[in-house]
């Protein structure tokens, strides 16, 4: 069983920065795909970013440029680094594991970009 913990969310103003952190309990380098999901209301989840194991990054274009995903695996964690949010970057994020052809989910953190 693979659990994850996201923390980071919050409020933050248009323009701002703000790093989501998800922990997770099982050495991260068995798993080879990693990723951040969000969900906004009313609207279908979303994948924003994915890091294999090998180090490998891809993106949504929506937020090509802005977003980082990056694994430590001495930590055990994947991070999501977030710079010049928008409002339509409001929503839930999840962090996700894709583990022995199992999908793993964390229980979100909410990001709200408002002034």
């Amino acid at each position: 069983q693979v659990q994850l913990l996201e923390s980071g969310g919050g409020l933050v103003q248009p323009g701002g920065s703000l790093r989501l952190s998800c922990a997770v309990s099982v050495t991260i380098f068995r798993i080879n795909v990693m990723g951040w999901c969000r969900q906004a209301p009313g609207k279908q989840r979303e994948l924003v970013a994915t890091i294999t194991s090998g180090g490998n990054t891809n993106y949504v274009d929506s937020v090509r440029g802005r977003f980082t995903i990056s694994r430590d695996n001495a930590k055990n964690t994947v991070y999501l680094q977030m710079t010049s949010l928008k409002p339509e970057d409001t929503a839930v994020y999840y962090c996700n594991a894709l583990l022995n052809f199992q999908i793993y989910w964390g229980q979100g953190t909410q990001v709200t970009v408002s002034s």
